[in-house]
C-alpha cells in the first residue's frame, strides 16, 4: 500500500466515522423527543416484523444480553411482547404491540425528516448503500 492509497483510505474511513456520528446524534435527538433512548430507538426501527432476540441483536449490531436489555424495557412500557415462535418450541418472538406499532410510525416519520443522508437522492443513496454493501461483506483475503 502506498502512502496515497493509506492516506485515501485514512480520509474514507474518517467520513464514514462522521456519517455514522451524524446518524447516531440524529437517531438520539429524534429518540429523545419520543422519551426513548437511541438503543430503544433502534431496536423499533428494526422491529419491522416478528423475530427473535437473535435476529434483533443482529439487526442492532449488538450482543443478545445487550438486545434483550433493551426489550425488556419496551416490554415494560407495553410496546412489544413475547411470543411463542410459530415453528421452534425453544424460541420466543418479539412482536410489538398495538401501541409500539404506532410509536414505531411515529419515530420513523421522525427520523426521515433531516436525516444525514436526505441531502442525496434516492440514486445516490441507493450507490451508497451498494457500495457499503460491499465494503462490509468483501472479506480481505
Amino acid at each position: 500500500m502506498t502512502n496515497e492509497d493509506a492516506q485515501a483510505e485514512r480520509e474514507l474511513c474518517g467520513l464514514v466515522n462522521g456519517l455514522a456520528r451524524q446518524i447516531g446524534d440524529h437517531v438520539r435527538e429524534r429518540a429523545a423527543t419520543l422519551g426513548l433512548t437511541a438503543p430503544q430507538a433502534t431496536a423499533l426501527r428494526e422491529l419491522t416484523g416478528p423475530m427473535t432476540m437473535g435476529e434483533l441483536a443482529e439487526r442492532m449490531s449488538c450482543e443478545p444480553s445487550n438486545a434483550t436489555f433493551v426489550a425488556d424495557k419496551l416490554e415494560k412500557q407495553g410496546l412489544l411482547e413475547r411470543r411463542p415462535h410459530p415453528t421452534d418450541r425453544r424460541a420466543r418472538q418479539l412482536v410489538l404491540t398495538g401501541d409500539g406499532r404506532e410509536l414505531r410510525e411515529r419515530l420513523l416519520r421522525l427520523l426521515s425528516q433531516d436525516s444525514p443522508l436526505a441531502g442525496l437522492t434516492q440514486r445516490e443513496q441507493s450507490a451508497l448503500h451498494d457500495l457499503l454493501d460491499r465494503a462490509v461483506t468483501r472479506r480481505p483475503g
